[in-house]
């Protein structure tokens, strides 16, 4: 009876033609293509419907999916209708309903008339359409209104009147910089009766820094930027540099797509700025982990996953992640075209196992204005000291040249003593099984200490421990210089193996000859930062691990001469030494020179490593006054600049690997199953020709007027921050499981026109909110509720809840609490006690002091697995991942955060004393002008003087919970209002804060 039913319904659904885009796609993509689409690999039968070659290709037998013109004659609808379950599509068997009649109808109308295919809508470059006729011409002030209104009149549908002043004040204040009007600025625009008011206003309001603090917190979303690097241990790491550049990217209007070039690839630029490197941040943002045991090979494939995805969501608005494991389901994105674009993100030299405190490289320097003052001051201080070396050195060269007559025939002998902190200067043989260890333990080195380890040495094995100290263990915490199967090598390690650095030469050491060993790290924590030495030259290495993330723990361990990390030396060893800090070639050299000072200055040809001796030794002790003046004067010099970059913070930001890293198809996904080698490309569906095959090649693809989707994807997401929803309401998703343009002519028109004006953000959103649709007074009537309750059609203003961070700001405004700064290090405003403690393991939450409280919750410190529980009450994400699509809920819990959390109570309290301060006769007035900028009506003012009665009268009564009201939060309290008087104004204040009207964008 089913199919005979769908038969009788089956009848055209309109007298226009069924087009694929708007009508036919979003059926099969969503009913079909899971079996009959683009996933070659889980194709369940040789149907394919995803595209009209293959639709219309003979299946054999003379069976065809479609023919055009005759349903009955096509595969498609006979499975539709048929009685059969196992052959009816979509297949029962599996789980699948039956198409609706409504759908049936569409695809039977659409094969009628002939059943044309289209190209994706969105994979198609916009052109600029022109602005439709209208009947009611005089309502369009822009031609985003002709759109508007000519849907509208198609629809039987009329816009409603424009907003009142003080509304649509409130509204564009909000839309364009995140925070309410003050009273004076609202008087002064409904005071403004000029045909230019509304436009100052919002060129006004684009030009302030809060308009780019208010559209950076929505990129930071979608660039998934937090404090923390997310997973189990969620350690710190510093990435607000970036986050300032963004805020500033937006407040210079930063052309789109030098922005997303920027950010995609901004140092592959010739000549790249330190903007356009600390612009790369955009893909160091993505979580990493430090949780022991984790395969680090796995990890960084991750890393380099969600870098693709991250850019698919965001520029494309394409899931491309559905392509990690086999090809898309549903749009033509094939697994080889997936990771032909993670190749792009291939190259980055990054581990999958980090650091747990801090930032991992590839790292970057960021000095701000400031500090680069003072580095120049640096630099020139240094140079200055640098030349005045220069001039003495012939000075300098006279004067050794003169000492080395007389040392030679002295007995002079010097070393390199600086920074010593260990010295066994005895000669000892090592049997195999005894050592020697040293009583004086010195301070103890931690894997962020510069150190360098020597000796002399005359192995007799080829294997054996040099100097240590640690657990006398392979897997040991320890630091040791070994020699393993002939090679010089170094250990620092943490308790297990995978947290450690170990590195060795590339070359043998001879057995049975003396020579000297030394190695220097420069405590950055990396093997890159390890030089090797043997007799003075510096040697080439093999890096073995280079995971150096955890404090080494060795304070209650000695040194060890002959023994360490379980190995024993045989041979003989001689002139041990340790250093805090690490020596410099020149002084390395020195120290493999091994015969006295004396000696050398005898001899008439010297090594380069006796030179460096005799020279050191001179400039140390015997050169002339002003000689030595200027010596230390450099050093000093290059001291005081060394210490001050080390003060500089670092970000974590993009570089590449000399060379390419091979990339490959992983099959199911998986980090270890490689499958044919793939080359950076874009998916095949969007190809733009040939292009570099490196991230400044996609960069520029991403950003060319010929890419059908980032200009769509931009303008979508900006008329969704500002009305409510996108014209796709999909924003993430602009495939064929995305919602198809409510309004499509609207949407190419924008991006075109977002293009033209040489991609500035300002331009476009000025265009949006200049618009009538935009002004109109959001008031909704029973039938237009009826009709359009998602507002898609816009026959009524935009009107719904505030973003979690706009909820904060805005009662810190009102309240006259809010700091004003631009930038710098995240804040950590007031937050529950002992939430951290209960999550971590013990890490404390230290809330800020003074204006840290009060500032933007943009700079708010952002822990992914901890995020602000306020914010995350309010719906914003976690930043875990990539985020683009606003969530809004209404609950109990909102309610009562807004009635008890210590910001909004603290927030009542201040602005209850502006009420009281500013308010003369009437403080309730008062009260409503700075929340909601205009004045109470009679039933608002009716209840708020009884509410405040109530109040009074209860506060009066219990003095007690007065002052515990208005002790909560640190700004200080005016004491000149009576508590009892402030408690219950604090109250009403409450009351205003929790207006459903104030919570909203009316």
């Amino acid at each position: 009876m089913i199919w005979v039913l769908l038969l009788l319904l089956a009848a055209p659904v309109a007298a226009a033609e069924v087009r694929f885009n708007r009508d036919v796609r979003p059926i099969l993509s969503d009913r079909c293509y899971a079996c009959q689409g683009p996933d070659r690999a889980n194709r369940k039968t040789k149907m394919r419907l995803d595209g009209e070659s293959d639709a219309k290709a003979d299946l054999g037998k003379g069976r065809f999916a479609i023919v055009a013109g005759a349903p009955e004659k096509s595969e498609i609808w006979k499975r539709i209708v048929s009685p059969n379950r196992t052959l009816r599509m979509p297949p029962a068997y599996l789980g699948h309903e039956a198409l609706q009649p409504r759908e049936a109808a569409i695809i039977r109308q659409w094969i009628e008339q002939g059943a044309k295919y289209e190209p994706h809508w969105a994979f198609v470059p916009p052109a600029r359409p022109a602005a439709p006729a209208v009947r009611e011409a005089a309502w369009v002030r822009n031609p985003i209104d002709a759109f508007i209104l000519s849907r509208l009149e198609g629809e039987g549908l009329r816009p409603a009147p424009e907003a009142d002043r003080r509304t649509l004040m409130r509204r564009v204040s909000l839309d364009l910089t995140g925070l309410p009007p003050t009273p004076a600025e609202v008087d002064a625009f409904v005071r403004d009766s000029s045909p230019a008011a509304y436009e100052k206003l919002v060129d006004r309001l684009l030009g302030t820094t809060r308009y780019a603090e208010r559209m950076a917190i929505r990129w930071l979303e979608a660039a998934r930027y937090a404090d923390t690097n997310g997973y189990q241990t969620d350690g710190p790491r510093t990435m607000w540099q970036w986050r300032d550049w963004v805020v500033n990217a937006f407040h210079r209007d930063q052309p789109w797509d030098q922005f997303t070039i920027e950010q995609i690839a901004g140092d592959l630029l010739p000549g790249a700025t330190l903007e356009q490197k600390i612009a790369t941040g955009f893909h160091r943002n993505h979580r990493t982990s430090a949780e022991g045991g984790i395969v680090d090979e796995e990890f960084r494939v991750e890393y380099v996953a969600d870098r693709a995805e991250t850019t698919s969501t965001v520029w494309l608005g394409l899931t491309v992640g559905c392509a990690r494991c086999h090809d898309h389901k549903f749009d033509p994105i094939s697994q080889r075209d997936y990771y032909s674009l993670f190749a792009y993100f291939n190259n980055v030299p990054e581990r999958g196992f980090v650091w747990d405190y801090g930032n991992e490289d590839p790292l970057l320097r960021t000095p701000s204005p400031e500090q680069r003052k003072r580095l120049a001051e640096l630099d020139t201080q240094v140079a200055a000291a640098r030349a005045e070396v220069q001039r003495l050195e012939a000075q300098r060269a006279k004067a050794q040249a003169k000492w080395e007559r007389s040392a030679a025939r002295k007995n002079v002998d010097w070393s390199v003593t600086e920074g010593q902190t260990v010295h066994v200067p005895a000669a000892r043989a090592y049997n195999g099984k005894e050592f020697y260890a040293h009583p004086d333990r010195g301070p103890t080195p931690e894997y962020q200490d510069p150190i360098t380890l020597a000796a002399w040495i005359e192995p007799a094995s080829a294997s054996g421990a040099i100097l240590a100290r640690g657990e006398d263990d392979l897997e040991g915490r320890q630091i040791a210089l070994l020699l393993v199967e002939g090679k010089l090598r170094l250990h620092m390690t943490f308790r297990w193996s995978d947290l450690s650095m170990r590195l060795e030469t590339v070359q043998p050491l001879a057995l049975k000859e003396r020579q000297h060993v030394a190695v220097t790290y420069d405590g950055g924590k990396r093997a890159s930062g390890v030089r090797v030495y043997v007799n003075g030259e510096r040697q080439p290495v093999r890096v073995l691990l280079d995971q150096l993330l955890h404090a080494i723990e060795i304070k209650d361990f000695d040194w060890r001469v002959g023994a360490g990390a379980g190995f024993r030396f045989t041979g003989r060893i001689a002139d041990a030494r340790v250093y805090a800090r690490a020596l410099s070639p020149a002084e390395v050299a020195a120290l493999s020179a091994g015969e006295t000072v004396s000696t050398l200055a005898a001899r008439a040809q010297r090594t380069a490593a006796e030179e460096s001796k005799l020279r050191l030794c001179f400039d140390d002790r015997f050169a002339p006054k002003n000689v030595r003046k200027a010596l230390a004067g450099l050093k000093a010099a290059e001291a005081e600049r060394a210490k001050f970059e080390q003060s500089i913070p670092t970000m974590m930001v993009m570089r590449e690997e000399p060379g390419l890293r091979d990339a490959f198809v992983l099959k199911r996904g998986a980090y270890d199953a490689r499958g044919e080698k793939v080359l950076p490309a874009v998916p095949q569906a969007l190809s733009g020709g040939a292009l570099p095959p490196d991230r400044l090649g996609l960069a520029r693809w991403l950003a060319d007027r010929g890419n059908p989707l980032t200009a769509r994807v931009a303008v979508n997401r900006f008329w969704a921050m500002l009305f409510g929803v996108g014209i796709v309401k999909t924003v993430e998703d602009f495939g064929s499981q995305g919602e198809w343009p409510v309004h499509p002519d609207l949407l190419d028109w924008l991006a075109v026109e977002f293009m033209d004006s040489g991609w500035s953000v300002k331009r476009i959103v000025k265009t949006m909110v200049m618009s009538a649709a935009y002004r109109q007074s959001s008031r909704v009537t029973p039938e237009l509720h009826q009709r359009d309750p998602d507002n898609r059609l816009l026959a009524r203003g935009p009107r719904f809840r505030l973003p979690a961070e706009m909820i904060r700001d805005q009662a810190l405004a009102v309240a006259g609490l809010l700091a004003d700064r631009v930038g710098g290090p995240p804040v950590k405003p007031y937050q529950p006690p002992g939430l951290w403690q209960e999550l971590t393991g013990g890490r404390g939450y230290k809330e800020d002091e003074g204006e840290g409280l009060y500032r933007r919750t943009l700079y708010s410190y952002w822990r992914r697995t901890i995020p602000p529980p306020a914010m995350i009450n309010f719906d914003s994400p976690t930043r875990e991942v990539c985020t683009v699509r606003e969530s809004r809920t209404n609950t109990p819990l909102q309610a009562l955060n807004l009635m008890n959390e210590v910001t909004f109570v603290e927030a009542s309290r201040k602005l209850a004393e502006r009420m009281l301060q500013e308010g003369g006769s009437d403080p309730v007035t008062r009260g409503f002008a700075l929340v909601l900028g205009r004045a109470p009506r009679p039933r608002e003012r009716a209840a708020a003087d009884a509410a405040l009665a109530k109040f009074r009268s209860v506060y009066r009564a219990k003095p007690g919970e007065a002052e515990a009201l208005l002790q909560q939060g640190k700004s200080p309290r005016d004491r000149g209002i009576p508590a009892a008087e402030l408690a219950a104004y604090t109250a009403v204040a409450s009351l205003l804060l929790n207006l459903d009207e104030t919570v909203t964008k009316e």
